[in-house]
């Protein structure tokens, strides 16, 4: 027999042949050269790597080196990138400085060409990707795909720039990703046919369906903020080549938890087929994106997870391109440390600011709703206090704020309820996707300290009640920290225990607030130039006439 690199043993689950079946793997380089069955037990599972079908890395806090870290200790060979996060804060750099981390580190990063930086035209972002901007990064061999168009009603009314972008990826034979929530009927037909393949923002079953037979991949999301794994995994079954599994946003207290595994072991639980399971989380995105990921088969490269079992997938060794990077409780690589402009060019606010005169008696309020990124929108009686309309904690209404980070003007102010303060307030410079400074609290006091300690940090979030306060930097971006994981894991959950202990009943209450200036998720929104309604695509005002 010749001689290879490895071999590796257990029990080989076969995707695509439907079977279970004890077998050596050889490995030669970075590809399986033979597979060959074999008679003896064993106690441990081969399956095809995980794939995370989208996901943008910049939520987690961590650079994409310092996300690999904690990836590949759940199976993860490979993840799907959006770096449009970083895009809106630095541009091209942006995204050169996400593909230089990710080549760093073993763990598989494929990411895509950011298709709407700025997200809309109603908000300022640290940075502008035009058409031949995107035109550029689609031709390189390392851009895998148009990220997801958002501008859903672009691509509806065929807007000139948006089609660009859209002709460019399929000039070049490379998926667009979508971004579509709630669409449907004609609007969506019109969506599908602009060549856009698949969608993450489905909240029903109605609307999966008509995605999937309108010919869209769906994505299954599940993360820190938006879930939709218990809704929509009946679908895995219902059409097993047309359905993958994303996280989208993670922050890293939860994948310190688990990763795309998790979701295997919740799909068993409930039922689903797990070779299902399993194209869902390896071949489907593999074939979608064209990936260079192997799914064991011989002449695949050698991307691979051993689990203890396959009920609960705990990850005994992760293997990528042939070589073990994961084994004993160990992560088998090391990371660099690497630097990126904040962009943070404002000054300091006072409170003085961000008071609120009363024009009328009647406002409109965000309403957030907790595990999702989708809000409401009702009107009310404002309380008011000396002629200016103040927070009232009894109603949980509490103060919203935008703060322009790439330049001084004046705060956007506004109001909001679902986060439950009884006192304090919570500020970051994590605000989808332009990613200003965006805080919510009761006094105006609280709320400016939290804003002023974002500043001073050049990027981070901030919890501050009667004069304590508890931070953490985000000094890539504002949005990402070379901290360890673990660290960036501990201190962010003390900063949402304290959140929480602020009032908030929320699971996650920094990542719905980063979601509160998203101005493409219905319904309503406010951004650095104003309160918006995202159903009528432009803004309102505060105070209802």
């Amino acid at each position: 027999m010749k001689n290879y690199n490895t071999v590796i043993e257990g029990n080989l689950v076969d995707v695509f042949n439907e079977l279970i079946f004890p077998a050596k793997i050889y490995i030669s380089g970075e590809k399986i050269k033979r597979v060959v069955k074999n008679d003896e037990k064993y106690s441990h599972f081969i399956l095809p790597g995980f794939i995370d079908s989208h996901i943008h890395i910049e939520s987690s806090m961590l650079t994409p080196a310092g996300f690999a870290e904690l990836a590949v200790k759940h199976g993860t060979v490979a993840v799907v990138s959006d770096p449009h996060e970083i895009a809106n804060v630095a541009g091209l750099s942006g995204v050169e400085f996400m593909i230089s981390s990710g080549r760093s580190v073993p763990l598989k990063f494929f990411f895509g060409a950011p298709s709407c930086v700025p997200a809309t035209e109603f908000e300022q972002s640290g940075a502008r990707l035009d058409p031949e901007d995107v035109k550029m990064l689609l031709n390189r061999d390392d851009i895998y795909f148009l990220s997801e168009m958002m501008n859903f009603p672009g691509v509806v009314s065929r807007e000139s720039n948006v089609m660009k972008k859209i002709g460019y990826a399929l000039e070049v034979n490379k998926p667009v990703d979508g971004h579509a929530p709630a669409l449907g009927g004609d609007d969506l037909k019109r969506y599908i046919a602009a060549g856009i393949s698949t969608d993450h923002e489905t909240i029903s079953l109605a609307e999966a369906e008509e995605k999937i037979l309108g010919g869209m991949k769906l994505q299954i999301r599940e993360g820190s903020a938006a879930r939709g794994f218990d809704l929509l995994s009946g679908l895995i079954d219902r059409f097993p080549e047309s359905v993958m599994l994303c996280s989208d946003d993670l922050h890293p207290d939860d994948i310190l938890k688990g990763h795309i595994n998790r979701l295997l072991e919740r799909g068993v639980k409930m039922g689903t087929d797990l070779f299902n399971l399993i194209r869902a989380a390896n071949v489907n995105p593999v074939r979608h994106y064209k990936l260079p990921v192997g799914s064991l088969r011989e002449g695949d490269y050698a991307d691979m997870v051993i689990v203890r079992d396959l009920e609960k997938f705990d990850v005994l060794e992760t293997i990528i391109n042939g070589e073990k990077v994961y084994s004993g409780g160990k992560v088998l690589f090391d990371r660099e440390i690497q630097r990126l402009d904040s962009k943070f060019r404002t000054k300091q606010i006072n409170s003085q600011e961000i008071k609120i005169q009363a024009e009328g008696r009647r406002i409109n309020i965000i309403e957030v709703k907790d595990g999702e990124i989708y809000t409401g929108c009702r009107t009310d009686n404002a309380k008011i206090k000396e002629g200016l309309a103040v927070s009232d904690p009894e109603r949980d209404i509490c103060k919203i704020i935008v703060v322009n980070k790439y330049t001084n003007v004046q705060p956007v102010k506004g109001f909001i309820s679902g986060f439950g303060l009884k006192k304090g307030a919570i500020a970051g410079s994590v605000a989808h996707d332009s990613h200003n400074i965006i805080a919510v609290g009761l006094r105006d006091e609280d709320i400016t300290k939290a804003v002023n300690v974002v500043i001073e940090m050049k990027g981070g979030l901030a919890a501050v009640s009667s004069g304590e306060i508890i931070k953490m930097p985000l000094e890539i971006g504002g949005l990402m920290t070379n901290l360890d994981g673990h660290e960036v894991s501990r201190k962010y959950q003390e900063l949402d225990n304290y959140a929480k202990i602020l009032g908030s009943p929320l699971r996650a209450p920094f990542m719905s607030l980063s979601f509160m200036a998203l101005l493409v998720i219905p319904e309503l929104k406010i951004g650095d130039k104003g309160l918006f309604d995202v159903n009528k695509f432009g803004f309102t005002s505060l105070f209802v006439k």
